[in-house]
């Protein structure tokens, strides 16, 4: 899947656990939906740090360009280090340790520990970098473009700083789910992990499929590439992704908002 595919089925499967959270009596603040669903879409970015073409590699100049270097490295590495003897060689680490599971959580995780450990100032910066992924992602052709970048950095840092000063006023969600003291900010994982999730599951289904469930073997390879039947796949910005699955994320995401804030 392209970016924007990628932010607005992130956007909408956040808006989607609203929904349910409302629904089963753990309704979101209104501030806790709308930060969760820019991470989200700036989460559902995050894996393709593996490849030096894609948005993220761009989106904070020279250096998310070294470390998608370093990341497409590591990854090759790693799948070297545990392919299986049905898994074919390859050149580079794309759709591969960053497209699974495990490093969803991983990244989730860490994000959660950085935002109870590291007080208000890490919280902006969790915030920040997803809002500049989310903002690269939503507005994909406007944000394109070296004179664009730091105008959107401008405007990802003054939303962080709104949004962070919103959400630590009292019932505005910094406890929202984790209520005990000290968890504050315990949920921002949570966005985070999905977001990435989503993105697996969208490329998935494309033509390369995608290997979500790494570590874990599916017969003779580790590397299995999940997906739907052959015929029932996609091409990366073909007319079904921009035509079929983009609408119907927007739609999605609007229902999903709508019944988070009890609209109906």
């Amino acid at each position: 899947m392209m970016g924007p595919a990628h932010s607005l089925s992130g956007a909408a499967a956040w808006l989607g656990v609203g929904a349910a959270a409302a629904a089963a009596g753990h309704a979101m603040p209104w501030p806790v939906l709308l930060c969760g669903a820019l991470i989200c879409a700036g989460a559902a970015l995050a894996p393709d740090l593996d490849h030096k073409a894609a948005t993220i590699s761009r989106a904070f100049g020279p250096l998310s360009r070294w470390i998608c270097e370093i990341v497409d490295k590591l990854s090759y590495a790693v799948y070297k280090a545990t392919r299986k003897q049905g898994d074919p060689r390859r050149s580079g680490g794309h759709r591969t340790l960053t497209h699974t599971w495990l490093w969803a959580v991983l990244i989730g995780a860490g994000c959660s520990a950085t935002a109870i450990t590291g007080g208000r100032w890490a919280v902006l910066g969790i915030l920040f970098v997803h809002m500049v992924l989310a903002i690269e992602g939503l507005l994909w052709r406007a944000a394109r473009g070296s004179s664009s970048d730091v105008l959107v950095w401008l405007l990802a840092a003054t939303s962080a700083w709104i949004l962070a000063g919103v959400l630590d006023k009292p019932g505005n969600g910094s406890d929202w789910l984790f209520t005990a003291p000290g968890q504050e900010y315990l949920w921002l994982g949570l966005p985070v992990v999905l977001g990435a999730l989503v993105h697996d599951i969208g490329d998935a289904l494309t033509v390369s499929g995608c290997p979500i469930l790494w570590p874990i073997p599916v017969g003779r390879k580790r590397w299995y590439p999940i997906g739907p039947p052959k015929p029932m796949r996609f091409r990366a910005g073909s007319w079904v992704e921009l035509k079929v699955l983009m609408p119907a994320f927007m739609l999605l995401g609007g229902v999903g908002c709508a019944a988070a804030l009890n609209v109906i």
